[in-house]
């Protein structure tokens, strides 16, 4: 392994000591603490989003961002559609407002892309228990350690060059195995049932959470940016480190919501 390669390797890990547990932490305690702490990371989500792309008011898209993910990280999850409303409200209002902006798209994208990979977190938090956030947190971060250690070790064919040259499919497919193996040992010790099952479906978050990485890397080649930010030794910034968690959560959330209501037969 190159020398730099080994550099950013330490890098990411004594981050991801600090960071870890401090995360864990706040997913068993819940809300209110959750929603406070995705809240947080949605103002360092929307400064570095506004940083990448915007050229003008970068105040007002800031605050649109934060008022759309306040309204998805601090309000219950039974005003749901009230919590769309306003995120779809936001919209609206950064599509007027953002006029002659090279990146108005991404500008107007920005709102959902914030508001609702944080607040689904809290969200799926609300309907179930630490348990399954932690398990959904915890595939994630095992994605992105498999993906590391097999695309270092491996190499072999690129995954998506145009979009992240440094991706190859060995490297998905280490993410997909680690995940589902971590999945695995995590529902038994939690004498959870339906392990295989939970095992499988942390290898659909697996790829999901992989488009999502490739989504934010062809977002920053669009601002033509290395990374969102420099916030964290070895990761780059809060995007980056949160990219596919927040790609991947909506969905997590949404199938979860339509589990409960086959369970109840509605």
């Amino acid at each position: 392994m190159e020398k730099s390669k080994v550099n950013s390797f330490w890098k990411r890990l004594a981050a991801a000591a600090v960071l870890a547990p401090v995360t864990l932490y706040v997913l068993y305690l819940g809300t209110p603490f959750l929603g406070l702490f995705m809240f947080m990371c949605a103002a360092f989500l929307a400064w570095e989003w506004v940083s990448m792309l915007s050229n003008q008011r970068p105040v007002f898209y800031v605050a649109a961002y934060l008022f759309a993910a306040g309204a998805a990280t601090l309000l219950p999850v039974p005003l749901l559609q009230l919590i769309l409303g306003v995120i779809v409200l936001t919209m609206l209002v950064v599509w007027r407002k953002s006029q002659g902006e090279e990146h108005r798209r991404l500008l107007v994208l920005g709102v959902p892309y914030i508001a609702l990979g944080t607040g689904a977190l809290v969200w799926l938090s609300d309907i179930t228990n630490f348990v399954i956030v932690i398990w959904y947190v915890l595939t994630v971060w095992s994605v992105d350690v498999g993906a590391y250690l097999a695309g270092t070790a491996l190499r072999g064919p690129k995954l998506a060059p145009k979009i992240s040259p440094n991706k190859t499919w060995a490297g998905l497919v280490g993410g997909v195995l680690l995940a589902a193996a971590v999945s695995f040992a995590y529902t038994s010790w939690w004498q959870i049932n339906y392990n295989w099952e939970f095992a499988a479906a942390a290898a659909v978050v697996a790829v999901v959470s992989q488009i999502g990485d490739l989504a934010e890397s062809k977002i920053k080649r669009i601002a033509g940016v290395k990374d969102s930010s420099n916030l964290i030794p070895g990761h780059g910034g809060v995007f980056d480190r949160m990219d596919g968690l927040m790609f991947a959560v909506p969905f997590v959330f949404a199938a979860f919501v339509v589990l409960f209501y086959v369970k109840l037969g509605m």
